[in-house]
């Protein structure tokens, strides 16, 4: 029996591409910035399996026999966006960006969203979550109106206190939004971020939801669960992949929680893929330039790393990596166009050094060469790599 396990570390980006300028990300680099700024990083695990030998994080040695492949990988998607950036770790390379929106949506839009969903709006500007419903949540309450904003990546959000809509109004008028905004506008994301308390100590509650675009061909979730094998998502990768390509799903925004789906999954037995995500890196941290959180969540995701590992049977293979950068050392609290980091281990494997790999899709060709599939387009397998 072989399973193939992939851990996405929301935002845990490794240093800048070399088209960051364009995007405003010149010298980003989640996890070195991060580790000076904390003075450095203990992350036993994740040092053993050979973090430190991807670049210099102050704090993470760099070890001799690594019990793990390393490597980074590049994006080649235009873009910095989760979307675009979990697509493409599944095989699925965009060649046009998702369209993003620094000035606010075209009133066309705005229009048609407010007369489908009997309500004005507030807003409607790229905006840091927490700071617009500091400003606009009084006002939202008071004349019933939802909070648009957006960011540098493709995403009309809508904000709506949990005392004047409920989930299921606020879903409601996501899925208007996307409906809107599926074709000619070809927005990557619709999200629901519901919040709750009073002024000034709002906050946004764990029942956030991404309404996605589906993925334009097939992906690695589609291919492996049309050849037989189960695909189980765990955290926000159904809402990802448009709730396409899995046998069954566990939604959820905690990172330990996630750490405890994946076991729970690992306790079955059977040809399985499994995929997670763990969006607290990027959530909770990254946007909110939350060092220390950030530092801390990986502390505790070390720890879920070497629970997982020891949970491995002897055929299982596990790839830890991610999706873009979010550097919250850096002024700006939107994504980081970065390499991302790749791992991939193994009982018993000789860790071997993979370079910088040209795409995400790599990822992809080798776990379809792990389950000896076909069908992902773009990539090079680099499973004999670690095995070599």
């Amino acid at each position: 029996m072989k399973r193939a396990i992939i851990l996405i570390m929301d935002g845990v980006g490794i240093g800048a591409l070399p088209d960051a300028e364009k995007y405003g990300d010149s010298g980003s680099n989640t996890l070195v910035n991060l580790a000076h700024r904390c003075g450095g990083l203990h992350l036993p695990i994740l040092e053993t399996m050979g973090l430190g030998n991807i670049d210099n994080i102050q704090g993470i040695k760099r070890v001799a026999e690594p019990i793990a492949c390393f490597g980074k990988m590049a994006e080649q998607s235009p873009g910095k966006d989760s979307t675009s950036g979990h697509w493409e770790l599944c095989g699925v390379i965009l060649q046009k960006a998702f369209p993003t929106f620094p000035e606010g949506f075209p009133r066309e839009i705005i229009k048609d969203f407010e007369e489908k969903i009997g309500h004005e709006i507030l807003g409607n500007e790229p905006a840091s979550g927490t700071e617009i419903i500091t400003r606009l949540g009084e006002k939202h309450i008071k004349e019933k109106k939802p909070i648009i904003y957006t960011s540098a990546d493709s995403v009309f959000q809508i904000a709506c206190h949990t005392d004047v809509f409920s989930l299921e109004e606020l879903y409601a008028f996501c899925g208007i939004a996307r409906e809107i905004l599926r074709n000619g506008y070809g927005v990557a994301r619709v999200i629901a971020r519901p919040f709750a308390g009073t002024m000034p100590d709002f906050y946004r509650t764990k029942d956030r939801r991404d309404f996605s675009l589906a993925p334009p061909e097939p992906t690695l979730l589609d291919i492996t669960q049309n050849s037989g094998i189960k695909v189980t998502a765990v955290g926000k990768v159904d809402d990802l992949f448009s709730h396409r390509g899995y046998d069954r799903s566990y939604h959820s925004v905690n990172d330990l929680e996630c750490i405890n789906l994946v076991l729970e999954a690992l306790a079955e037995n059977g040809d399985a893929l499994i995929i997670a995500n763990f969006v607290q890196f990027d959530m909770d941290w990254g946007h909110r330039n939350d060092i220390e959180g950030f530092k801390n969540g990986l502390v505790e995701m070390d720890e879920g790393i070497g629970r997982i590992i020891n949970a491995l049977q002897q055929e299982d293979i596990v790839f830890i990596t991610a999706d873009h950068g979010n550097d919250p050392t850096t002024p700006s609290t939107d994504h980081s166009r970065e390499h991302v980091p790749i791992l991939a281990y193994r009982s018993n494997m000789k860790g071997q050094d993979l370079g910088t790999r040209k795409t995400f899709a790599d990822l992809a060709k080798t776990v379809a060469s792990y389950f000896g599939i076909k069908g992902i387009k773009n990539g090079e397998d680099f499973l004999q790599e670690c095995f070599a």
